[in-house]
């Protein structure tokens, strides 16, 4: 098996591992993983739509991370903020 044969078969396992996962923001991390390895399998390989659909995909992970991670902090503050508003009005 060739070094890139392995990383075809790698990255075909990452993709299969994130099917299996039950938390978004660990599977698109994952997803982000697969499709560096998809990329490169792509470019060693000469297996130019392959390349072109994880070079799209791996943008859209990252975006998507990237407002989980916002949105996750949003919340996480406005928790604080209710709760110390609660605290607040339980001393008045």
């Amino acid at each position: 098996m060739s070094w890139i044969d392995f990383v075809g078969y790698l990255a075909a396992l990452a993709v299969l591992a994130t099917f299996c996962m039950d938390t978004i923001i660990p599977l698109r991390g994952l997803a982000i993983a697969s499709n560096v390895l998809f990329i490169l399998y792509g470019i060693a390989g000469h297996l130019y739509p392959v390349l072109l659909l994880h070079a799209v995909l791996l943008p859209v992970n990252i975006v998507k991370v990237v407002q989980l991670k916002l949105q996750t902090r949003r919340i996480n503050a406005n928790r604080q903020f209710q709760r110390a508003a609660s605290k607040r009005r339980g001393r008045s």
